[in-house]
């Protein structure tokens, strides 16, 4: 009895060890480069998506006309606008909606550098777990290592494009009158983080959708590198 299970355990051990050496052997192919490099796969699919994103959200109005990632007011706000809107003022909310989304369509270029670094950056062990994760892994890595120098990066861009178009005067305005609207309780919000948050969400948003295009979407595998490093993930 106790040799069948010395064997058994040998058996096992073996198997295991034999697996292991072989997915070894299959990514470490990360640092050589090529078509089997699951890295450089992963690397190149996170490099399109913030492209994609970034490209998408710089362009005009590009936080404003896509429902999936404009800026609204935050919530202490809201019923500035829902107010405004209901005495007859909606062209001055509207107005100041398009400004919040510029500011943040200004500060989107400052990502392509951030998440390029976080990408150069990335290590054996992140791309074993993104390719076994789930559709947005990647980006999920993106958000863990980038969110706070985006957030650094953003904030002095947007305070500085909210200060360039007047949206503090305006702000200051719609506030004002809002504030004197009687009985209603006065507001105060510090926009410049708000916005900047917002920002990034959208941002990893739209990174994410290209993410999951490229792993659901054979089409979208542009390149021989998608296509073999996403092959093995369709094969799992």
């Amino acid at each position: 009895m106790k040799k069948l299970m010395l064997l058994s355990l040998l058996v096992i051990g073996s198997f295991t060890l034999n697996s292991c050496n072989e997915l070894q052997q299959v990514l470490a192919n990360t640092s050589q480069g090529g078509s089997g490099s699951i890295a450089a796969g992963l690397k190149q699919a996170l490099e399109f998506g913030v492209s994609a994103g970034v490209d998408a959200l710089s362009q005009s109005d590009g936080y404003f006309k896509d429902q999936t990632v404009r800026i609204l007011l935050p919530e202490e706000l809201q019923k500035v606008d829902k107010t405004l809107r209901t005495i007859g003022m909606g062209s001055l909310a509207d107005e100041g909606l398009k400004i919040l989304n510029k500011a943040a369509e200004n500060a989107v270029t400052q990502a392509k550098p951030i998440f390029l670094s976080a990408i150069k950056n990335m290590t054996f062990s992140d791309a074993l777990n993104i390719l076994k994760g789930d559709s947005t892994a990647a980006t999920a890595y993106l958000q863990r290592t980038t969110s706070s120098a985006l957030q650094e990066a953003f904030a002095p861009k947007i305070q500085e494009s909210l200060s360039a178009v007047g949206a503090d005067k305006i702000w200051e305005n719609i506030i004002n009158k809002y504030n004197q609207i009687p009985l209603v309780k006065p507001v105060e919000a510090n926009l410049t983080n708000y916005v900047t948050s917002q920002a990034i969400n959208g941002l990893f948003v739209k990174v994410g959708d290209k993410e999951k295009e490229i792993r659901t979407n054979i089409a979208a595998r542009t390149t021989p590198l998608l296509q073999s490093v996403f092959a093995m993930q369709d094969s799992k």
